[in-house]
């Protein structure tokens, strides 16, 4: 198990609230980035009224909105949802030759010791293509499934940028995104969003396996009154995540 050093459990994923809360509507901030910082130096999420999505990687956080931009994190920012964790990979894999989406994902396969652990993932790199899709502000409560309707999508082309995410099992579904998670920022920090699609030319992969997941659940008056049993709950996360 890996260890715990001054209070920071580099074995775990901090996961705050669940996928199916969102689902149902649930955008109201259960943490600001003041009290998740204390989770983890590297993740992904969404804010309070689903106002953009998150992205975290060497201590620096960031908000990609639907405007196409990306701006740094402030104390007082509020998340309904995300997933973080302390960023020490075991595993380093130089990319030299392009590999598209599913390409890419058989390669990590064969890079990790079995698809039933937890990693987290970052890809470092130039892009050939890069499809991305921000969620727009929500001002009332709604179904995710309806929230995605109206969400911008963006393509990035022959750009250098930062891929962060997830691998989740598939007996996670519904806590977390089961299957790969990734969020992309480009390098200049301009913009990015939720990773829809991507060719990577080349760049560097690094992976962190975990050992476990740990799952805060909030006591907001939403997520304490939301309907959390889904029973389309395979279908609306293909809608939701793309």
């Amino acid at each position: 198990m890996a260890a715990e050093i001054s209070g920071k459990d580099f074995g775990a994923i901090f996961q705050l609230s669940t996928m199916t809360s969102l689902l149902d509507g649930v955008f109201e901030g259960a943490m600001t980035y003041e009290q998740i910082k204390e989770h983890g130096d590297f993740g992904i999420g969404t804010f309070a009224h689903l106002d953009g999505e998150m992205i975290g990687f060497d201590d620096q956080f960031y908000r990609l909105r639907g405007d196409g931009t990306a701006t740094p994190l402030k104390s007082g920012d509020m998340t309904p949802f995300c997933s973080l964790t302390y960023f020490r990979p075991q595993i380093t894999k130089e990319i030299v030759s392009p590999l598209d989406k599913a390409a890419f994902e058989e390669e990590i396969h064969r890079l990790i010791p079995s698809d039933n652990l937890f990693y987290a993932l970052r890809i470092d790199g130039v892009f050939r293509e890069v499809r991305t899709r921000t969620v727009a502000y929500q001002e009332k409560p709604v179904p995710m499934t309806e929230a995605v309707k109206s969400q911008p999508v963006f393509h990035f082309g022959n750009t250098k940028g930062t891929i962060v995410g997830f691998w989740t099992p598939a007996y996670a579904q519904g806590i977390a995104v089961s299957g790969f998670h990734f969020h992309f920022i480009d390098q200049e920090r301009r913009g990015g969003g939720h990773v829809l699609d991507y060719v990577l030319d080349r760049g560097t992969v690094q992976i962190d396996k975990k050992t476990h997941q740990t799952l805060y659940t909030p006591e907001t008056d939403s997520f304490l009154k939301a309907n959390l049993s889904r029973s389309n709950l395979e279908s609306e996360i293909k809608v939701t995540e793309g």
